[in-house]
């Protein structure tokens, strides 16, 4: 039985656009999202994150 994707979204990284699961190659992507809206936050989410890491102390060796 084939796996169900119809609720996958991702962001394209190459073309920067929002596409479903039968889109470009993982490796040109980031997802899966639950929604069309969240795969198009995609980068703002990466920023959010590589924020907070780079302030995490548990990840900070600049000492």
């Amino acid at each position: 039985m084939a796996e169900d994707h119809s609720n996958e979204w991702y962001y394209c990284t190459k073309h920067h656009a929002v596409e479903p699961y039968q889109g470009c190659q993982a490796g040109d992507r980031l997802g899966p999202y639950a929604s069309k809206e969240e795969a198009a936050r995609a980068l703002e989410k990466v920023d959010e994150r590589n924020e907070a890491w780079d302030n995490d102390p548990r990840w900070n060796d600049e000492d």
